[in-house]
């Protein structure tokens, strides 16, 4: 039995605690206000995300940092953009003894372009640091169905680590070293997701659909080519994999957010229907600002930033996207580093 404490109680965190607390896990569940950390403990059950489903006995609820802290094992399950403050609070009230950190959120933060592993790297230091990623939705995990990720660090014996940790018959792990593969399908998928949900929308047809789903991963492999990612693991269960269920589930927010821009409503107007963060309205922020310092041209990505920050309209994009000059699919400039 470990003793493990998830950082932020939404969905996916939640879901972590309850998948943690049933392999047996001694598991604390940090949330930031103490009003959901005395609901969770009083009603056995989150009030705010995935209401109605019973989390383990062994998961206990939290609001005081200095309790979270006691834990040689911390799970990361926060909204990229808090990341950097958030660990900046905690590095004061760190014990000698450096936690094993694995982050499970999945994005890029837009001040700096910076992948979630170069902030902890950041604020940190020389921490052993995992990122678990693949195609997961909350609401299927915590009902037990069957759900394959991959937990990915520059040392083996951590992602080995994690992956025993984590492993249950109905919850596989793989491994990897390929750290920021697994980072960066992780986070773009999300804008490509705000696209399909987009092109949902204006019904353009399941051709157009494929076409832009298998073009997002082209920009995805761009984006890793750049900066070192492994291809296969781009073509695995953190790149393809992630990319088809969040583009296609409709447990999807990214895909339910772009769907209802695709209606006509803003950015604002989506995001406040959805009650729940998506990623991916910040991640394109971040990814048009690392694609000018990369130099990797990502076109949908721009369109899907002009469509929510520019009050472009979405049959303004699919212009600019069908009236672009003819290419090769594999540029013949393309080399994996």
């Amino acid at each position: 039995m470990e003793e493990i404490t998830v950082f932020g109680a939404g969905s996916w965190g939640t879901a972590l605690a309850n998948l943690l607390g049933e392999l047996g896990h001694r598991v604390v569940l940090w949330c930031r206000r103490s009003d959901q950390a005395r609901a969770i403990n009083l009603l056995g059950e989150n009030p705010n995300y995935l209401r109605g489903y019973r989390i383990s006995s062994n998961v206990t609820a939290t609001s005081k940092i200095d309790e979270a802290i006691e834990s040689p094992k911390w799970v990361l399950a926060l909204p990229t953009q808090a990341v950097r403050g958030f660990l900046m609070e905690l590095s004061g009230n760190m014990a000698p003894q450096r936690p094993e950190i694995c982050n499970v959120a999945k994005g890029i933060e837009i001040d700096s372009a910076s992948t979630i592993s170069e902030i902890v790297k950041n604020v940190l230091g020389d921490v052993s640091y995992s990122v678990l990623s693949g195609p997961s939705h909350a609401e299927e995990v915590i009902r037990g169905f069957p759900t394959a990720v991959v937990v990915a660090s520059l040392k083996v014996e951590a992602s080995e680590m994690w992956q025993n940790v984590f492993s249950r018959p109905t919850f596989r792990v793989y491994t990897s070293n390929d750290v920021i593969g697994v980072e960066i399908g992780g986070a773009v998928k999300n804008v490509i997701a705000i696209a399909a949900g987009i092109a949902k929308a204006m019904e353009l047809g399941d051709n157009a659909l494929a076409a832009l789903v298998s073009r997002g991963l082209a920009e995805i492999m761009r984006l890793g080519a750049k900066l070192g990612a492994n291809p296969l693991t781009l073509s695995g269960l953190a790149g393809v994999g992630d990319l088809i269920v969040t583009c296609f589930s409709g447990y999807s927010r990214n895909m339910r957010l772009g769907f209802a821009v695709g209606m006509g409503k803003s950015m604002k107007e989506a995001s406040d229907e959805l009650g729940q963060v998506a990623e991916g309205i910040y991640t394109v922020k971040a990814l048009k600002k690392m694609a000018q310092q990369v130099g990797v041209e990502l076109p949908i990505v721009e369109e899907v930033y002009a469509i929510l920050y520019e009050g472009l309209s979405p049959n303004g994009a699919l212009s600019n996207l069908l009236l672009r000059d003819p290419k090769p699919e594999l540029p013949p400039a393309m080399q994996w580093m």
